[in-house]
């Protein structure tokens, strides 16, 4: 039995995400479990559990690690009344890199009409795309989004005179602008001597290269925002 939990309880929400694999950005470290009961079931929030009242199908549950778990579709929908749309809009992209089909999150959608925080999952679901390469890229990308800022070319391969230079994150090939997030790895010596030398190939190249940390991302979201308009030249 979970946590005290009736024996039909299920893991969901955050602690689903986690068990799926599924990064979270922006949601603060939770490290309760989430557990779905049914409706009437009596039961209270304790330290280490937070309790949602829903019904959960069969057909909406999986077994991950031996532990009864909602279907990352279920998973998604929970997680869209639960959390920012940019940490929504990250889960999307996830899970479209892992091959969950973009068709199916309409589906969802239909599924669910009228559910809390349907609204915010419809808008993120226009902004999926699975190439985005970090939970944190998506974020910017929402930010993007949500300041009516054209949306950048994901992945974009740059090439001079036929020549392979790079593949950024970002990139408006028109404008030649392109920006790159710098997450953990990017401390690493070998990485951070390779983005030197192939950054100045691209300033070479005639861009204008802009990078960012989660800390400019979390901590300075306008001025990130700013920096990108001037670029682009929409200031």
């Amino acid at each position: 039995m979970l946590l005290g939990a009736p024996d039909d309880a299920v893991v969901s929400h955050q602690t689903a995400a986690r068990l799926w694999d599924l990064h979270l950005p922006l949601a603060p470290d939770d490290p309760r479990v989430h557990v779905t009961v049914r409706p009437e079931a009596r039961l209270r929030h304790r330290r280490d559990r937070r309790i949602h009242f829903s019904a959960v199908p069969a057909r909406e549950t999986r077994q991950r690690h031996g532990i009864r778990v909602t279907s990352p579709s279920r998973t998604w929908i929970d997680l869209a009344a639960a959390v920012p749309p940019a940490a929504l809009l990250a889960v999307t992209d996830q899970m479209l890199a892992r091959g969950f089909p973009a068709e199916e999150f309409s589906v969802v959608l239909r599924r669910f009409a009228g559910r809390r925080g349907i609204a915010a999952a419809r808008r993120v679901v226009g902004c999926a795309d699975r190439r985005a390469g970090s939970p944190m890229e998506s974020v910017v990308r929402w930010m993007l989004h949500e300041a009516g800022l054209p949306l950048p070319e994901l992945q974009h391969v740059v090439r001079v005179d036929g020549q392979f230079v790079g593949e950024v994150d970002m990139a408006w090939p028109d404008r030649k602008v392109l920006v790159e997030f710098d997450g953990d790895v990017h401390r690493e010596r070998r990485v951070f001597v390779n983005d030197l030398r192939r950054q100045n190939r691209l300033v070479l190249a005639g861009w204008t290269v802009l990078r960012f940390t989660s800390a400019d991302v979390l901590g300075r979201p306008d001025r990130v925002l700013a920096v990108i308009r001037e670029a682009l030249g929409l200031g």
